[in-house]
């Protein structure tokens, strides 16, 4: 079950007869809109996943969709996020170099260029359509744990300027997966190609980890 509570942010009343929309990582499929009732909540029978969650028409969160969600706002016109782009939220990064060996990947009729392993060249350029059609070049079919995988990832890395290491991967994803699935042989098959600080960070739009060549 995925609960959303939508609230005002200073007063801490409920907004109520609001639409929620989720949007799920692994089919971009639309659940929703359907209206908050007067506690400001709205259920969906979904099991745990990974997508985004629209108020009112507007994305104003996320990542992993699953219990209770709360999401605070000041009104219904407060401008949302968007989750493309850098993930540090700056408008360039261009990592380009004289005799930069490129390659192309369409993305809805546009050339987004790499280099040569698949890593933006541009990171402001990522998008979630990006990722899918990299992930299909890397013959990779996303799934909700990719997503998930993917979205701390950026997070991790809006949040404190460098990528997550595999530690800090493992330590979450128990939490969230239980041992079985949390644990560094299974983030490694899950991304097969290099592993998630490697295909990972390719599909989240991230720079190279250090170290690497």
């Amino acid at each position: 079950m995925i609960c959303i509570n939508v609230t005002m942010k200073f007063s801490g009343l409920p907004l109520k007869r609001t639409p929620v929309e989720l949007l799920l990582d692994e089919n971009n499929r639309s659940i929703g809109p359907t209206p908050t009732d007067r506690t400001g909540k709205v259920c969906f029978d979904e099991p745990p996943t990974s997508g985004k969650v629209f108020v009112a028409g507007v994305e104003r969160y996320q990542g992993r969709l699953d219990g209770e969600i709360n999401i605070e706002l000041r009104n219904l016109t407060e401008m949302g996020h968007s989750s493309e782009g850098s993930a540090n939220g700056e408008a360039s990064g261009n990592t380009a170099y004289p005799d930069m060996i490129t390659r192309q990947i369409m993305v809805n009729g546009e050339e987004i260029l790499t280099d040569s392993e698949g890593y933006l060249v541009d990171p402001s350029d990522w998008s979630e359509e990006f990722a899918r059609q990299l992930a299909e070049h890397e013959n990779l079919q996303l799934k909700q744990e990719h997503w998930e995988v993917i979205r701390y990832q950026r997070d991790c890395y809006a949040k404190h300027g460098e990528q997550a290491s595999v530690r800090d991967m493992i330590k979450h994803f128990r939490k969230l997966w239980g041992c079985d699935r949390g644990c560094n042989h299974y983030l490694h098959n899950l991304f097969p190609q290099g592993g998630p600080q490697k295909q990972g960070n390719r599909l989240g739009g991230l720079l190279r980890t250090k170290g690497e060549h």
